[in-house]
């Protein structure tokens, strides 16, 4: 069911080419002029880098909160909801040329009441109006992402980009707002009927209301695997036609899947996809980092930003496929990712800032860009050939940003387009490009860097913690660790009061609201550490942040976790049923629960996570390839789990870490015998005064071993 909404108020828009059906009104815009001498808003003030880019706008923004729904009230006017992030590409493209019109902020100021809210700061609402878009329209939904709301905070209309006016059949932003004040003004009972009815279907469709009656077969894993290979581009990586996500949840559920099955076309396939992506423009050929996602199917030409939950995941990609195939070119990439995090990304203050964004100079890619000119200049006549056939550089380019009207002309996106075997072919080569890699970095050093969004969010720097000290095992590089720690100190310090955690924080203060992926994410980071280093103060510390997050979040009625905690300003409270460039809450949440059932031995934590399988299991046997996050989970749920205890502490660890980390061990659950460790192991201990692994596979188990080389023989 899709709630019927007055014809004139239907349109569908995609993520960056929107079509609209509204009627077409005269062209009331020429092009979008700015006001010389507009003073800053209420923005200017906000702590969010994305919202104080719209500081000195014309248009009268409110962040979300009080002030902006108490106006709406009082005054009876439609709330417009804009829904973006700092790094956003087409969020920059619709501020030029709407935002910053002196007409179109007119038109906003008279007839609405206009909020402006970023995602990454508040995701549980935007996962709300993202929901109630996708329900309108049946299209996927990007940002930005504009949301016309009535000022109880219902949804009555939405749409992603807009062009300012009427352009090439789509329908223009100035045409959607005059047409929608003409529809609440005329039309008002029927506007907001319509937007209670669309909330209820909201409500009523929402995954995981209802909870089934078993836990999903291990035959869905196989299911899903199926399905994923059915629509995965087998020539060059991936799924779909472009734009190209990297999809990492996918990737590391079908790693899972080739271990079970054996079948070499899954691993075949997720490597293929690794290299296409390490060798393409999505990855940054002289940082390492990976770019969000590529227009094209080839992986070649990105969208700029970078965003910190990217290079967590996809770390932890390679570092599996490290362990997999033991082929150092996927060391180098995860060694390339931490570092560039490190550099580039970790404040003074020892915690992961959020993004880069595409832009500098106000221009997409300028920074990351080459043109055949430049490197004429800075390179040898020898160089350049050698470079310019391994980069694939052309003096016309391969990059153009045509959604800016004074677009840079003859950019090349740097990708790898020869193989090893071409550049191993003479040492000349070898030598050529890697001198031409050093001049270039050196160049751009002098360049203008894109801005930072500067918010710390205990969310990702879950991921990366957590990805980050894994690194440090894996490659034996201490400094990863290091690294890590200060991140996860900073996190605990900073926003985590012992009962509650809060979602960001930014030097100007600190957001207080409750996020599902902040708790389970940064659960996810201290539950790593904790097995990396067995320090008991680690897991005393994710036992308090899981059952935190149980009376948070949890739904003790049907099972799973919810996004958002019970809050005045989420009008309904979802669970996710999509894990997309961020796994759901209930896909994080199942893995920690039933990964600390097995260190604590606590039944509450497995019927929680088993609980939470049965509030999706509708999902999961329908499309299961849409919860890959999940399907991990339940891989480990139905596997031969292995359990192994290691005596004397973080001693003991280091004495196995080698043997525990040269392998693919997705199964594995590593404890100590001190803290809140199930009484099982707590009373294990050490043979012959040193440090002991007791190692069980299902249910049986293997004598106390102190040597590691007999460890998994």
């Amino acid at each position: 069911m899709i709630v019927s909404l007055p014809s004139r108020l239907l349109v569908r828009s995609t993520l960056i080419h929107s079509s609209g059906t509204l009627a077409a009104t005269p062209d009331s815009l020429s092009a979008p002029t700015t006001h010389p001498t507009v003073k800053e808003n209420r923005l200017a003030k906000e702590a969010s880098p994305y919202l104080r880019q719209h500081a000195k706008n014309p248009v009268n923004w409110f962040p979300w909160g009080n002030e902006a729904f108490d106006k709406a009230h009082r005054e009876n006017k439609p709330i417009l909801l804009s829904i973006g992030y700092s790094t956003c590409h087409w969020c920059h493209v619709m501020e030029r040329e709407s935002f910053e019109s002196d007409a179109i902020a007119e038109i906003l100021n008279e007839h609405f009441v206009a909020i402006k809210l970023d995602r990454e700061e508040r995701p549980d609402i935007d996962k709300v109006y993202m929901t109630a878009y996708q329900m309108m329209t049946g299209e996927n939904g990007g940002w930005p992402l504009n949301v016309f709301l009535t000022p109880k905070l219902e949804p009555f209309y939405g749409g992603t980009y807009f062009p300012p006016e009427n352009r090439g059949g789509r329908v223009g932003f100035d045409s959607v707002l005059e047409q929608l004040h003409e529809a609440w003004t005329e039309k008002h009972g029927k506007v907001v009927d319509s937007a209670a009815a669309l909330k209820q279907h909201i409500l009523e469709q929402s995954a995981g209301n209802s909870a089934g009656s078993e836990i999903p077969e291990s035959i869905t894993l196989d299911r899903a695997a199926i399905m994923l290979m059915e629509n995965a581009d087998t020539l060059e990586g991936g799924w779909g036609a472009g734009p190209k996500f990297p999809m990492p949840s996918h990737l590391s559920f079908l790693l899972r899947a080739w271990q079970c099955s054996e079948d070499e076309r899954l691993l075949n396939f997720v490597e293929m996809t690794a290299e296409k992506m390490a060798n393409g423009g999505i990855r940054d050929q002289l940082s390492g980092a990976f770019h969000r996602y590529a227009v094209d199917g080839k992986w070649l030409v990105p969208h700029f930003e970078i965003m910190l939950y990217d290079q967590a995941q996809l770390l932890d990609v390679y570092l599996d496929l490290y362990q997999v195939t033991r082929k150092a070119c996927h060391a180098q990439i995860a060694q390339e990712i931490c570092d560039f995090t490190i550099a580039q990304m970790q404040t003074s203050q020892g915690a992961f800032h959020c993004a880069e964004d595409a832009q500098s100079e106000g221009k997409e890619g300028k920074f990351f860009c080459w043109t055949t000119q430049e490197l004429r200049e800075l390179l040898s006549a020898e160089e350049f050939a050698t470079a310019s056939s391994y980069f694939g550089l052309t003096d016309k380019g391969n990059f153009y940003d045509h959604s800016d009207p004074e677009a840079l002309e003859n950019q090349n996106v740097l990708s790898v387009v020869k193989d090893e075997q071409w550049l191993n072919a003479s040492p000349e080569r070898t030598a050529h490009v890697e001198s031409s890699i050093t001049k270039m970095k050196q160049a751009r050093g002098q360049r203008v860097r894109p801005a930072s969004d500067e918010k710390v969010l205990a969310s990702w720097n879950g991921m990366m913690i957590g990805a980050m000290e894994r690194a440090a095992v894996v490659l034996g590089k201490q400094e990863y660790a290091k690294a890590a720690e200060r991140a996860h100190q900073f996190i605990v310090e900073t926003l985590w009061d012992g009962k509650k955690l809060a979602h960001r924080w930014h030097h100007s203060g600190i957001d207080h609201s409750a996020q599902a992926e902040s708790y389970l994410l940064f659960l996810q980071a201290t539950r790593r550490r904790y097995e990396l280093t067995l320090d008991p103060k680690l897991l005393e510390l994710a036992v308090h942040l899981a059952e935190s997050s149980i009376k948070e979040f949890y739904d003790p009625d049907h099972g799973g976790f919810f996004e958002s905690a019970v809050s005045d300003d989420v009008i309904v409270r979802l669970k996710g049923d999509y894990d997309g460039a961020m796994p759901t809450a209930s896909s994080i949440a199942v893995m920690e629960f039933l990964k600390l059932a097995e260190i604590t031995g606590r039944n509450d934590f497995a019927e929680v996570a088993n609980m939470t399988f049965k509030a999706h299991a509708e999902s999961l046997s329908q499309t299961p390839s849409s919860l890959t996050g999940m399907l991990a989970a339940l891989d480990f749920y139905h596997s031969k789990k292995q359990r192994l205890v290691v005596t004397n502490g973080s001693n003991g660890i280091e004495h196995f870490s080698a043997a525990i980390h040269n392998g693919y061990r997705p199964h594995l659950t590593v404890m100590g015998n001190q803290g809140p460790v199930a009484s099982f192991e707590s009373g294990l201990k050490s043979q012959n005064d040193s440090p002991t692994a007791y190692l069980c596979e299902g249910e049986s188990c293997s004598p106390p071993s102190n040597l590691p080389q007999n460890l998994f023989a």
